[in-house]
C-alpha cells in the first residue's frame, strides 16, 4: 500500500510518484524537483537525497548510503534527509511505501 504521509519511519520506502521527476536546468546550472503545476529548486544536499530514491530501498538504507557516500554522521543524515523527505510528502511530491 502506498500512503502519503509527512512523518516517516526507517522501514518506510521512499519513491517520486508518477509525474514527479527530478531534471538538470542547462539554463540556470541547477536540479530542480518538477511535479505537475510545480517546481522546486533542489540544493546540492536535496540532490543528492533525492538521487538515492529508487523506489526499493528503504530510507534507513538511504541515510546509510549517503552517511558512507559523504563520511557523514548518521544522525545528522537521518534528521536532514528525514526532514527534506517528510516535506516532500506534504507537498505532495513524495510517497512513502509502508
Amino acid at each position: 500500500m502506498t500512503s502519503r504521509s509527512p512523518s516517516l519511519a526507517p522501514e518506510d520506502c521512499p519513491v517520486l510518484p508518477r509525474g514527479v521527476r527530478t531534471r538538470f536546468d542547462p539554463v540556470r546550472g541547477i536540479w530542480v524537483l518538477l511535479a505537475p503545476e510545480r517546481a522546486l529548486k533542489l540544493d546540492p544536499v536535496g540532490t543528492a537525497i533525492l538521487a538515492e530514491i529508487d523506489g526499493k530501498r528503504s530510507l534507513a538504507e538511504i541515510i546509510a548510503a549517503l552517511a558512507a557516500k559523504f563520511d557523514a554522521p548518521v544522525e545528522q543524515i537521518a534528521r536532514d534527509a528525514g526532514a527534506f523527505l517528510a516535506g516532500l510528502a506534504e507537498r505532495r511530491m513524495l510517497e512513502v511505501k509502508r
